[in-house]
């Protein structure tokens, strides 16, 4: 709501969209689409603009519901938010805007910026571009490059690393360039006193204020399967499903006193590992691999294809620090990422998202991961051990002076 007061008060010719992509009446959770839908059309009216609702919930379904359970049943913890901003909201909706509203862009509430001037993105023109492993590189003149919001604490680049170059040349960022603060401010200076009282957005919608874990067994049959010691392989409890636990989730253990964290999964035995401390060794690593990389505006950047390797940083999720890491380029296009420090709770599934200052480059989902810090501690105190025993074994075998 924030967005359209601050476009209709720039002087744009401004249309309000609501999006529904959730059938609320299909499920008995909290959701506050409704509420939603009815503060934007109240700011609409008041501002005398036209207001339209449109429905993606099959979309929704096909592209983000369905991809988000055959994550979780392939035993990876999936970014629903990642896949609707790539799939609904920059594709569906965008050419919905263009084509049936004759919009020249869609703006939307993310704190994020780009390269391109809002008065550069009303004269672009839109060109359809050949689909191949990599996008030619000399077809794209002066990509548009994603850039972080000037709010770092509220920059959502992260949740637009997927979306597609001629996306974002058809996109402005109105709230990129303020402050959470100063968005309010000019809200409650025009008198949209309701707009400022809304909660933030957090999570996903249609799951709302349910549990987690009962949402999902209503659409995932149980498969029971025990949790285990990564220290000794002895069977510790049971649970319901190894798509209901994520890496470093506290496990649910009844009858033991200490705490005890997921650290790895294996979906086949349906065996959880687990460990008795929320620091220990075992949650940390510096190695993954990605799946094809979307990089947003250099496909994949000069300096990787040049040295097959490239500085930068990453993050595989929203608001947490930058760590700088090394890529390493695949002929495939996916990339393995080496950081400069082990990690905890490098999750499968999610997405790793690289940044070179504040541009954001893109991202690709988590489809491996590398040694634990506890695994390679093991490894070097077997090597230890075995040269040890090799020691004594040489001196019996060395003859007496």
């Amino acid at each position: 709501m924030q967005l359209i007061i601050l476009l209709h008060f720039a002087g744009y010719q401004v249309t309000g969209v609501f999006m529904k992509n959730w059938d609320t009446l299909d499920e008995q959770g909290v959701c506050s689409a409704d509420k939603d839908c009815e503060d934007a059309y109240r700011v609409c009216q008041k501002l005398d603009i036209p207001f339209h609702q449109v429905s993606y919930v099959k979309e929704y379904w096909n592209e983000v519901f369905s991809y988000l359970l055959n994550e979780y049943e392939l035993g990876r913890t999936p970014n629903p938010d990642i896949m609707c901003n790539k799939h609904i909201k920059f594709n569906y909706f965008l050419h919905y805007a263009l084509n049936n509203l004759g919009a020249d862009a869609v703006a939307t509430g993310h704190y994020a910026r780009t390269s391109l001037e809002d008065e550069e993105i009303f004269q672009q023109k839109h060109i359809k571009r050949p689909q191949g492993l990599f996008r030619n590189r000399f077809e794209v003149r002066n990509a548009v490059k994603l850039l972080q919001g000037a709010d770092h604490l509220k920059d959502q680049t992260f949740f637009l690393s997927q979306i597609s170059q001629d996306a974002l040349r058809r996109t402005i960022f109105p709230l990129g360039g303020l402050t959470k603060d100063f968005v309010k401010k000019i809200a409650a200076e025009h008198g949209f006193h309701h707009v400022l009282k809304r909660k933030e957005s957090m999570g996903i919608c249609f799951i709302g204020e349910r549990n987690f874990e009962n949402f999902l067994l209503e659409y995932l049959e149980p498969r029971p399967g025990n949790f285990v010691s990564i220290e000794d392989n002895k069977v510790i409890g049971t649970h319901k499903g190894c798509f209901l636990y994520t890496i470093g989730q506290r496990a649910k253990l009844s009858g033991l006193s200490e705490a005890w964290f997921v650290v790895e999964k294996d979906t086949t035995s349906g065996n959880i590992f687990v460990a008795p401390s929320t620091d220990h060794p075992a949650l940390y690593r510096d190695l993954l691999r990605t799946n094809r990389v979307h990089w947003i505006a250099e496909e994949p950047p000069a300096e990787l294809i040049r040295d097959k390797m490239m500085e930068c940083t990453f993050r595989f999720q929203h608001q947490m620090a930058l760590v700088p890491s090394m890529l390493t380029l695949n002929q495939d296009g996916t990339v393995w990422v080496t950081l400069v420090k082990p990690i905890r709770a490098l999750t499968p599934g999610q997405f790793a998202v690289f940044y070179k200052g504040d541009e954001c480059l893109g991202s690709g989902k988590i489809i491996r991961l590398g040694p634990s810090v506890y695994t390679l501690q093991q490894g070097k105190s077997r090597e230890q051990d075995s040269r040890h025993v090799l020691a004594e074994e040489i001196k019996k075998l060395e003859p007496a002076t």
